[in-house]
């Protein structure tokens, strides 16, 4: 468990009047990991905020995929870094009464809720637009979920749910965040009447140091790091490997999370040719992903969509250049020498793609590290430094 954590406690988190109180809804936050980027995502928009903010957080009391909760934390108020923190067991009745009295004993003047689709977010903007919570505005982020790609899994459920979400998410309390220009242009898409969302991407990791070549006396290794989720399409990854004509190795690493889907890529997996050797390694610990990274020659991340992708930040960071769909806002870095766009995700493309790494010579394969290295360098020093969401918010909400 990373950060300071105090002793839980059954009381309401320790917010004052005179400052600015935040309750953050998000179904997985620290010190789970397996959610990947929204979790650090949630870490940064924290960290960041002004000294005169205080935030409470709801999140769930285990981390993606675990049957058991995080030991010691369940049904309880914990005080972590700058945070309180309540880890709620949704199937508790016992706890979601302790939960309920605290948070309304309190007045907030935001809530921020990490996703449209959460049965957690459904549960507080729905007690937000009837008056169980008390807050002044709410603010909407759906990490991704308003993209095509996203949009295009159970299309037909989400369309009805849409259908009746933007009466509950239409007035003038209600607020949106997104990560990039594109997001935003998915939110207004979907929400037509939704005010301007607020944009404030995500950082990056800091850029490690010059790329050594991975020490691997075999075939050439790609990476897949991410959810094994349609989202993600790993399964179109191999697909494409069953396909290339020369020896190469990948290595997946994730939580598969959808029974139906891991089949799906289980299938795949037992129909590859010899020569390619896949292996799932299961999901990587935070301080293990940057090593991952550095032994492969490329990472290949055919998304139907990504309203930030940390991990694309990570590869890059160690020179790793990346396979990716032109749905995520690094489509311009990756173009410019981080590695590869693919503006059609099919099996087809995907393949040349890997083929393409699997020729070059091991010179080639260390230049096009060294040049993912140097154009991650390039976009960090521009990127600089951002105003805090949560501050920008309270802005906006000053000025009326």
């Amino acid at each position: 468990m990373s950060g300071r954590v105090t002793a839980g406690r059954a009381g309401a988190p320790g917010v004052r009047r005179d400052r600015y109180r935040v309750l953050i809804v998000a179904d997985r936050f620290e010190p789970g990991y397996r959610a990947g980027g929204p979790v650090r995502s949630l870490r940064q928009v924290i960290d960041a905020a002004g000294a005169d903010i205080d935030v409470a957080i709801v999140t769930r009391d285990r981390d993606l995929g675990d049957l058991a909760p995080y030991p010691g934390l369940s049904g309880r108020w914990v005080d972590r870094e700058r945070e309180t923190v309540f880890y709620l067991n949704a199937a508790s009745p016992r706890q979601w009464w302790t939960l309920t009295r605290t948070a309304r004993a309190a007045q907030w003047d935001l809530l921020y809720v990490n996703s449209v689709w959460s049965r957690l977010s459904i549960v507080f903007v729905l007690a937000a637009r009837v008056g169980l919570l008390r807050t002044n505005c709410v603010l909407v982020a759906p990490r991704g979920e308003m993209g095509s790609g996203a949009l295009g899994v159970k299309r037909m459920r989400k369309k009805v749910f849409l259908a009746l979400w933007r009466h509950v998410l239409g007035g003038s309390r209600f607020r949106w965040h997104a990560t990039a220009p594109a997001e935003a242009v998915d939110i207004r898409r979907a929400f037509p009447a939704a005010r301007a969302p607020f944009v404030v991407a995500a950082a990056g990791p800091e850029p490690q140091g010059h790329p050594e070549e991975p020490a691997t006396d075999g075939p050439p290794r790609l990476v897949f790091v991410g959810r094994i989720s349609p989202m993600k399409n790993l399964d179109l990854v191999l697909a494409a490997l069953a396909e290339v004509r020369t020896p190469v190795v990948l290595d997946v690493y994730g939580p598969a999370d959808d029974p139906a889907y891991w089949r799906r890529c289980r299938r795949l997996w037992a129909a590859l040719p010899p020569h390619v050797r896949a292996t799932w390694h299961g999901p990587l610990l935070p301080d293990q992903v940057a090593g991952a990274f550095a032994r492969s020659h490329a990472f290949v991340l055919p998304t139907r969509g990504e309203n930030f992708g940390h991990v694309i930040g990570e590869s890059l960071s160690v020179g790793c250049p990346v396979i990716c769909s032109d749905r995520t806002p690094w489509t311009e870095l990756l173009r410019s020498g981080g590695g590869e766009v693919l503006p059609d995700v099919t099996v087809d493309a995907v393949r040349a793609a890997i083929q393409r790494v699997v020729d070059r010579s091991p010179a080639q394969r260390h230049a096009a590290r060294v040049a993912a290295a140097a154009a991650y360098r390039a976009w960090h020093a521009r990127a600089g430094d951002t105003r805090s969401l949560l501050d920008q918010v309270r802005e906006a909400a000053h000025a009326g």
